[in-house]
């Protein structure tokens, strides 16, 4: 561990800008350094980087390393995995971060095969205890329990889930170092080509990058009941999400599924209507600062995880808040 120093992040870039949970990452790694007196060095790799490195400064970063090559262009997992084992193994980091990303759950796993560390998904909260360990936590038995993990393997490695933090504001007068990095990639190592890029295509909020839920279970019935929802949400200039059965009996696109095995998400607020409480759905939502259940079972299991709770038929009671909203808004 004393050859181990840095708070390593593995930023990426979307659409040619830093991505938010890059920006996000950045700053818990920059509260974890200065707990330690460490610095926060983010790793670039594209194309072309542009200048995204300046802005990953500008969110705290003390150091941006860029690798720059053609096949880096699309994601794909074996030249990422080799430009980021050798940049890594370059740096000797002490904590190795990454977003809990498409790119981050298949990354994360065979860069802590190849690094030969353990790695913690999906984390919540991370912090240095004591013992100058990192504490990383993170939901276990379905979103029921969180639990927090501690490694004697450097760099202590973790995937974070957006929205778990909040990126410090930007500031372009701060400084720091660029440095570019060659990495040896053998492009005949590469076993997929990517033909095409096919965009999802969302109208409004996109359900992940939404400050505010409204989200509808089973109970709401139907595709039209989830106009009324669609209202709400529209009120609150937020984006309508869904636990599983609705979307499999296609009332709303799957794309808008929260859980386990849909988006996870972690706006300011959700509103959970006819949702009973799933620990699948939880799961996708546990990291939500306010949760608001409006339910007819007032033994429902959302409640236990809920700040504030309605029992009521939300056909009353989301036309009601609506027009509240409305009433207040105008």
């Amino acid at each position: 561990m004393a050859d181990n120093k840095g708070i390593a992040i593995i930023g990426e870039i979307t659409e040619g800008k830093l991505s938010p949970v890059t920006a996000e990452i950045i700053g818990a790694g920059r509260s974890i350094a200065d707990s330690l007196g460490d610095e926060v060095i983010c790793v670039l790799l594209g194309d072309q980087i542009g200048d995204n490195a300046k802005t990953a400064i500008s969110y705290g970063s003390d150091k941006v390393y860029t690798i720059e090559d053609a096949v880096l262009k699309d994601y794909q997992t074996e030249p990422y995995v080799a430009a980021v084992e050798q940049v890594v193994k370059e740096l000797a980091p002490r904590v190795l971060l990454m977003g809990q990303t498409a790119i981050g759950r298949d990354l994360a796993p065979r860069l802590s095969f190849k690094l030969g560390v353990p790695v913690a998904m999906d984390c919540l909260d991370l912090k240095i205890n004591d013992d100058k360990a990192l504490e990383m936590t993170r939901s276990v038995y379905g979103g029921n329990a969180r639990a927090i993990f501690t490694s004697g393997e450097y760099p202590q490695m973790a995937t974070v889930r957006q929205k778990a933090f909040a990126p410090l504001a930007a500031d372009d007068s701060r400084k720091g170092d660029i440095v570019s990095f060659k990495a040896n990639i053998d492009p005949a190592a590469i076993k997929v080509k990517v033909i095409d890029t096919v965009k999802e295509e969302v109208e409004g909020i996109k359900l992940e990058d939404a400050e505010v839920i409204v989200a509808g279970g089973r109970g709401i019935g139907s595709a039209e009941g989830f106009k009324q929802l669609e209202d709400l949400a529209k009120q609150l200039k937020g984006a309508v999400g869904a636990s599983r059965p609705p979307c499999d009996n296609g009332w709303i696109p799957d794309t808008q599924q929260v859980g386990l095995t849909g988006k996870i998400v972690a706006p300011d607020l959700y509103i959970a209507v006819a949702i009973s409480g799933a620990s699948q759905h939880l799961s996708g939502c546990s990291g939500c600062k306010n949760i608001i259940a409006i339910n007819k079972d007032a033994e429902a299991n959302i409640f236990k995880n809920a700040r504030f709770g309605v029992v009521g038929d939300w056909k009353q009671v989301v036309p009601a808040l609506t027009e509240k909203i409305k009433e207040l808004t105008n």
